[in-house]
């Protein structure tokens, strides 16, 4: 099995996320991709509010709801601490020995790969599936890590932007999947 693991805040998850997942695992002919929700992102901790990883779980949840190959992930929420792609990485390869793990990430982050925690490590258990965001060209991925670069539509959707538009009162619709602007309101989430 060919699995991909796209690991992220969502916080909350929005039509980016999903159209770089879909795509990603379509180029790269993975069988599944999981979005793996951060229990507590080391990258972000301390930059602003976190809302709680088992709130964005649903929202990522609804947000993929009725998509073929997409599976929201709670690997994260069940270690307590820092979240890292390495123990989410090897504890899937403990319980599944037969899975083939790609890492897929935007080329910001595949920029980044070295400074992740044990990277040299990491680098010799997946392979990378950098997708194209706009703005970031897909050649910046560090030497020593196997990788491909896929393309995805340019959409400029972010997190902060959303967590803005919800706290100015502006409207999300066609952003992020209906039911997550509808959770998000239900909720009073980043009001």
């Amino acid at each position: 099995m060919k699995l991909g693991i796209f690991g992220g805040t969502f916080d909350p998850p929005h039509v980016g996320h999903i159209v770089a997942a879909c795509h990603a695992g379509w180029a790269a002919g993975l069988d599944e991709v999981w979005m793996v929700v951060a229990r507590a992102p080391w990258q972000k901790e301390g930059s602003r509010p976190i809302t709680d990883p088992t709130i964005r779980l649903r929202l990522v949840r609804v947000a993929i709801a009725g998509i073929d190959g997409l599976v929201a992930s709670d690997l994260e929420l069940q270690r307590n601490g820092p979240t890292y792609t390495i123990d989410t990485v090897e504890q899937i390869r403990r319980e599944r020995s037969e899975v083939d793990v790609s890492l897929i990430v935007g080329a910001d982050a595949g920029a980044g790969l070295d400074s992740w925690h044990r990277a040299d490590e990491l680098r010799k258990l997946v392979d990378i599936v950098v997708v194209n965001r706009p703005g970031h060209a897909p050649d910046g991925v560090p030497p020593g890590w196997s990788w491909r670069s896929v393309e995805i539509p340019a959409l400029d959707v972010s997190g902060t932007d959303l967590r803005r538009r919800v706290a100015a009162g502006e409207p999300i619709h066609g952003l992020t999947p209906a039911p997550v602007a509808v959770m998000i309101v239900d909720e009073q989430l980043y009001g």
